[in-house]
């Protein structure tokens, strides 16, 4: 995938802006909870805690990142009593 600048002006954000925005997952959070990125002008976009998509913005990437962190943790604990 390019690295684009999503600030900058692009034919591929006028495109996005027409047609829609083509988003694919760029990073799995937790099993509910992905970070999104736009094949076409790089957008990232992350899900919020009502469902919808919100642009991801420095502060949602620093709660994702705690989200994380606590699943992994949690997930290493159940799978530690299990065995």
């Amino acid at each position: 995938m390019k690295n684009v600048n999503p600030t900058l002006f692009s034919l591929a954000k006028v495109y996005c802006n027409i047609f829609g925005h083509k988003l694919k997952v760029s990073k799995n959070i937790t099993n509910h909870v992905h970070e999104y990125k736009c094949a076409k002008c790089g957008m990232e976009m992350t899900d919020t805690a009502d469902g919808l998509l919100a642009r991801l913005t420095p502060k949602f990437k620093e709660t994702n990142a705690y989200i994380a962190k606590i699943h992994e943790r949690r997930k290493r604990r159940l799978y530690a009593r299990a065995s």
